[in-house]
């Protein structure tokens, strides 16, 4: 089996350190994962940097949940983040915006965004996902200077999206790297890798932790009329990241 780049999603600094043991090459680092991955805090990014000695951390930079078009003060928003990244000693940034019609927002993203990014790594997130047409997404982010574009194939899972996951990658022809995420596991990155020609993977790897808590109160919950187990968390788990690795 040829090498495989694997950066995890991670939930939290715990879920960070946990990849790092498990072997992880790379992490991203995300709060709001029911979101689809919003900007963790200050304190979170710099203990995740302090910790991660042999796995490189990027971080998402993203100020909310829902759609992928920014308001003037949500981007001022994230070039305070870009920049708070970089002083941390992030590795890289994750970002992505669209235009309302559903094109890359590129006239934003190099103007106002990428300046502030100095020498870090970049992804384009899932805003790829929910673009007009990805081929024509595809030669814009390569043209603004992207490392990578992090993928389902514009599909539920990225196991669905494999048809067009593998165009991307032929299409992208060694300029970009096309890292195929969402739904990956050890059961079929095997099967992704030979279908698209992907060499990087974007996971989650987790399993689920009981709380310490003994005294329990089922009837209040912190989300109001939003109900979630609120004594059990997801957290990366070094066993699954080693056994995708292989």
């Amino acid at each position: 089996m040829s090498y495989r780049v694997i950066e995890v999603c991670a939930n939290s600094v715990e879920s960070a350190a946990k990849a790092q043991e498990g072997g992880a090459d790379r992490v991203e680092l995300c709060a709001g994962i029911p979101e689809g991955g919003t900007t963790p805090s200050y304190g979170e990014i710099m203990v995740a940097a302090r910790l991660l000695k042999t796995t490189r951390l990027h971080v998402i930079i993203r100020p909310r949940g829902g759609d992928f078009l920014y308001s003037p003060h949500e981007v001022e928003i994230m070039k305070y983040d870009i920049n708070m990244a970089r002083y941390l000693g992030v590795k890289g940034i994750v970002i992505g915006c669209l235009t309302a019609d559903g094109n890359v927002d590129v006239n934003m993203i190099k103007q106002e965004l990428l300046p502030f990014a100095g020498g870090m790594t970049k992804t384009f997130h899932r805003a790829f996902d929910v673009c007009r047409d990805p081929f024509e997404a595809l030669e814009q982010i390569i043209d603004m200077g992207f490392d990578r574009i992090l993928t389902s194939g514009q599909a539920a899972t990225a196991e669905e999206g494999i048809p067009l996951i593998r165009q991307l990658v032929e299409r992208a022809a060694g300029r970009i790297i096309i890292m195929p995420g969402c739904g990956v596991n050890a059961s079929n990155i095997g099967k992704i890798a030979a279908e698209t020609g992907a060499t990087e993977f974007h996971l989650s790897a987790r399993s689920k932790v009981e709380s310490g808590m003994q005294y329990r109160n089922p009837r209040v919950s912190m989300g109001g009329t939003v109900h979630i187990d609120e004594y059990s968390r997801l957290v990366t788990d070094p066993a699954k990241v080693r056994e995708v690795l292989g």
